[in-house]
Parts: structure tokens; C-alpha cells; sequence
């Protein structure tokens, strides 16, 4: 069993995508971002940067003590190495999505983060923050969309990098971008919405939370205010 410690951001996304893939039992343990329960210390104790998500597996492959795990790309891998699905078990396979699966963690998530940020969350409207992270955001696109040219997947097989992306896309909207400028990231984007547990993921995201995680002055205080105090 996989306890998992979740909100209904694109990183909560990317591991009950993987959880619904893997058919691995799995129970969510919702995480109100916007009402601070990532303070709390009990989930501190498993995820010590206060972000979601964050798992326990109670069943280890090593028989041992119950594994604590947060940032969604180590949980990811993590469960890939458990399962042995949805990563290339040959050395040249394994480092093109292990390469992938950190583009998204170093690139696409953080930077299209700031892009929700300035353009949507910002107290105050700054053009140059805006057009920073939407430009940037749009290049990262189009290297998706190159690398998609000649491939279905981004490591070839559906994959843990493909999980991890998703997600980030899911938002292109809001993070101004067309997906018609972007032809074989649209196909790929296509193929993995289509998929059953893709959308029984997003269907489990909306029985938990439909709301926006920024709401009140309260919500943006607990998600943009934070200092080291926060975590002591």
C-alpha cells in the first residue's frame, strides 16, 4: 500500500498518474495547500521542504520499515524502480528518460510555476516577470514539441518523463500558450488525455479539489509568504 500525500497541482498529478498506470493500491491523503496543512508536522516529518507530493510506501521491495519519499520526480523514479514499469531498463533507454524526467523537474515545472505566478498570482502586474516566464515557458515547449517529432514519447516507450510533462501542459492556457503552434507536442498531449488512467487521475483530482489554491488573502499569505520559519 502507497500512501500518498497529495493536492491537486500538476505535481499531485504526475504520481497518481502513475499509481492509476501501475494499478499499484494506493490511499490519498489530501494536503490543503491553501489552508496550510503542509506545515503541519506530521507531514513535515515526511516531507521536510513543505510541498506536496509526498509518499509512504508500507510494503518496501526490501522487506524493511515503511519508506518515506517527497519530491515528485524521486517518487516517480522511485516507483518505477519498484514496479520496473515506465522506465527503460536498458542503460541507453534509462538515461533518456532519467535525462527528460530532470528537464522537467529543472525546466518546464519551475518555470512555467512563475509563469502561473506573475501572470495570474502576482499582487501586482509586472510585464517584464510576465513576459520572462511566458517566453521561457514557450521555448521549453518547443524543444517538447523537436523532440516529439520523430517519436511518440518523449524516451521512446510511455514513460515516468512523460508523467512528469503532462501534467505541466495540462495548464497551457493559462500559461499563454497555443497548442496548435506546437503540432507533435498537441499529438503527444492528446494521446496521454486519452489514456484510462489519465483520466481516472484528473477524475480523482476533481472529487478532492475544484477550487483555485489562491483565493483569499489568507491563501496567498500561507502560499507565497514563507520564510525559513515556516519550517523550523
Amino acid at each position: 500500500m502507497i500512501d500518498l500525500y497529495y493536492w491537486t497541482t500538476p505535481n499531485g498529478h504526475k504520481i497518481t498518474m502513475f499509481l492509476e498506470e501501475a494499478g499499484l493500491p494506493y490511499r490519498i491523503h489530501p494536503v490543503n495547500i491553501s489552508k496550510g496543512d503542509q506545515f503541519k508536522p506530521e507531514f513535515l516529518a515526511i516531507a521536510p521542504n513543505n510541498r506536496i507530493p509526498a509518499i509512504v510506501d508500507q510494503e518496501p521491495a526490501d522487506g524493511g520499515a515503511p519508506v518515506p519519499l517527497f519530491e515528485s520526480g524521486a517518487i516517480l523514479l522511485y516507483l518505477a524502480e519498484k514496479t520496473g514499469r515506465f522506465i527503460a531498463q536498458d542503460l541507453r533507454g534509462r538515461a533518456e528518460t532519467l535525462q527528460w524526467l530532470f528537464w522537467q523537474m529543472g525546466g518546464l515545472g519551475p518555470m512555467a510555476g512563475q509563469n502561473h505566478h506573475f501572470s495570474a498570482y502576482a499582487p501586482e502586474r509586472i510585464p517584464y516577470a510576465i513576459d520572462r516566464y511566458v517566453n521561457e515557458t514557450n521555448r521549453l515547449y518547443g524543444v517538447l514539441n523537436k523532440r516529439l517529432a520523430d517519436r511518440e514519447f518523449v524516451a521512446g516507450e510511455y514513460s515516468i518523463a512523460d508523467m512528469a510533462a503532462y501534467p505541466w501542459i495540462v495548464p497551457h492556457e493559462r500559461q499563454g500558450q497555443d497548442l496548435n503552434d506546437f503540432p507533435h507536442l498537441q499529438r503527444w498531449f492528446q494521446a496521454i488525455a486519452a489514456r484510462p488512467a489519465t483520466q481516472r487521475a484528473y477524475e480523482k483530482a476533481a472529487a478532492i479539489n475544484t477550487a483555485p489554491s489562491v483565493q483569499t488573502e489568507e491563501s496567498r499569505r500561507v502560499l507565497f509568504g514563507q520564510t525559513a520559519k515556516n519550517v523550523g
